[in-house]
């Protein structure tokens, strides 16, 4: 089996018994970091193993120039890589990586599997609770996994950095979409970040606007009605959010759509509104 974007709690239970299958558990809690690890521990889908966003999903905040690089910057790619391996990720491995959070937190392993070349990796479509809404168990058991052999390989996705964002928002070059609550992308409610606000000209595409209400994502058409009305050229998109990680789940729901090439700004709204000189806009969307 090859599942690259979403698969459904039925079509993972039918596909429990092969060899080359891996779940990777993606829980996570944004204001309370070993929430995700308690809850693995408490039960989990059979089998899985636990990735932690901090640990695995995410590098070190300060770059080797000594600028800030946002909250969850991207971890070295040979890190990542030795990550996987660890948790038993061959080059022919179908990962299934789920959260219980409508897949918050699994697009961002989807997306780094992708970073690094690995085509076989899916996000669990509802998550726990659509596993255990069809009659899946949970487990306490923590395997021991066996290491891989995944080896690096070229990206199937791209990114850019504040540099390059900064010389391109006045261009009408890019589309900048941000992934946050529509309150944060205005500049109210700021928990997270030192400054509220957005990015000038950005749009606003909160990531849980690509789920219908049980938590598992809208059909591809209709993904693809909704995205094309924001974007004239996905290929010329670029989509942040306040950390680097919730972007991810709206470049997963353009794959659904078959929107593909939408680039990732990996330090996001942290990184961004962490330099004075950079620009902040406030406000609904214009």
């Amino acid at each position: 089996m090859t599942f690259s974007t979403l698969i459904s709690a039925a079509e993972l239970a039918a596909h429990t018994n092969d060899n080359n299958l891996l779940l990777i558990d993606c829980r996570h809690d944004l204001a309370n970091p070993a929430a995700g690890q308690d809850a693995y521990r408490a039960g989990h889908l059979p089998q899985a193993r636990f990735a932690h966003l901090d640990q695995i999903l995410s590098g070190a905040k300060t770059g080797s120039d000594g600028n800030f690089k946002g909250r969850h910057p991207l971890p070295k790619r040979a890190d990542f890589v030795a990550a996987m391996q660890a948790l038993g990720v061959n080059d022919q491995t179908q990962v299934v990586a789920y959260d219980a959070h409508g897949g918050m937190f699994a697009a961002r392993l989807w997306w780094l599997l992708r970073w690094v070349g690995h085509v076989q990796v899916a996000v669990l479509d509802g998550g726990v609770q659509a596993w255990q809404a069809q009659g899946g168990t949970l487990s306490t058991e923590t395997p021991a996994p066996t290491p891989g052999n995944l080896q690096e390989q070229s990206p199937l996705v791209t990114t850019i950095d504040a540099d390059a964002l900064l010389l391109n928002i006045d261009s009408g070059n890019l589309s900048v979409i941000d992934a946050r609550a529509a309150d944060r992308y205005r500049g109210e409610n700021e928990t997270l970040d030192a400054v509220g606000g957005h990015i000038p000209g950005a749009k606003n595409r909160f990531f849980k606007d690509n789920l219908n209400a049980d938590g598992r994502f809208k059909s591809a058409q209709d993904l693809h009605t909704e995205w094309s009305a924001l974007l004239d050229n996905p290929q010329t998109a670029v989509m942040q959010c306040g950390s680097g990680v919730t972007a991810c789940h709206n470049l997963l729901a353009l794959e659904v759509a078959g929107l593909p090439g939408a680039k990732l700004y990996p330090g996001s709204w942290s990184e961004w509104s962490a330099d004075p000189a950079r620009p902040v806009a406030t406000g609904p969307q214009a």
